[in-house]
């Protein structure tokens, strides 16, 4: 009933929606909202689309979770031949003034894909949106869904990394993470990277609109680590045929991680990926992990699977 209520809401939105603002289309595909990543995936640069192609609502969606990996999960994928990677992060199901755009403003972002491709956007936002499950079930409630995750607490001090350098870069005051962990001896649930790592919150939001068969977590550690099995699961978990093979990727020795090899080229993630993690005090961060702990548990009934998290 949530979906049919929500896709009558979405019907109202296509019919009345006001049309995109002038060029708001162009800097959409030509800025990727992760702040200074290298847009690498699929994306459209011509004027005339390929013979044969069009535009379409996504297959799969990437929902999250911010700093699990969503980007590096995206450029992985669209080494297979049958994927149509949408090449920035549309935000709309998680930002209202873009949802209330309408449809056909969202499948016009996607990207041109032949009749055998499947289109795969990914937008981590999703994941901690309350009103994105929903909406998406009102899309299409048989839609396959990735999730990507990772130590939860180790994402935190990633969420912090991120953030910390754009300040940075912009000439903006930052603070010690142990100042925003800790508020007054007790921690500070406020901060909304902890709010993030609360995976098993958000994912009973998604249970209430999708099963949890519709919904493929990715190991973000393990997909660092290794890419291939994770990769290979995903392609199982798509249909796809098998096209995905372990030399497709390369460890890179300086950047320490692994780097794509395809298309007779190389290319590895922006160089804001894999920025080292500031020390975080021993107290501070055994007191966040023992917090998690507790979600972490009960994340993994929902999902009744278990992780190898600290």
């Amino acid at each position: 009933m949530a979906c049919f209520l929500t896709s009558a809401f979405l019907l109202v939105l296509q019919t009345y929606a006001a049309p995109p603002e002038a060029g708001f289309g162009i800097t959409l595909d030509t800025v990727d909202f992760d702040t200074g990543l290298l847009v690498n995936v699929s994306g459209d640069v011509t004027t005339s689309p390929p013979p044969g192609t069009s535009k379409r609502a996504p297959h799969s969606i990437i929902i999250g979770v911010r700093k699990g990996g969503t980007r590096a999960l995206l450029e992985m994928l669209d080494i297979h031949p049958e994927v149509a990677a949408a090449a920035t992060e549309v935000h709309f199901f998680d930002w209202d003034e873009n949802y209330a755009k309408g449809f056909e403003w969202y499948r016009e972002l996607m990207p041109y894909s032949y009749p055998h491709q499947i289109t795969i956007e990914k937008t981590p936002g999703y994941f901690t949106s309350a009103l994105a499950p929903e909406r998406i079930c009102a899309m299409n409630s048989s839609i396959k869904l990735l999730l990507i995750l990772r130590d939860p607490a180790e994402r935190v001090i990633s969420d912090y990394t991120q953030v910390y350098f754009n300040r940075l870069e912009n000439h903006k005051p930052v603070q010690a993470i142990e100042n925003l962990l800790v508020r007054n001896g007790a921690l500070n649930m406020r901060y909304k990277a902890i709010q993030r790592s609360l995976y098993d919150v958000h994912m009973r939001n998604w249970l209430r609109h999708f099963p949890l068969e519709q919904i493929h977590i990715v190991d973000g550690d393990a997909l660092i680590r290794d890419p291939l099995p994770e990769l290979q699961r995903v392609e199982r978990f798509l249909n796809l045929p098998p096209r995905i093979v372990s030399t497709n990727f390369y460890f890179n020795q300086t950047k320490g991680f692994y780097c794509i090899r395809s298309d007779g080229r190389e290319r590895c993630l922006h160089e804001s990926k894999g920025r080292p993690h500031p020390a975080v005090n021993s107290t501070v961060l055994q007191q966040l992990r023992s917090y998690l702990q507790e979600h972490n548990r009960t994340f993994f009934r929902l999902v009744k699977r278990t992780f190898d998290w600290q």
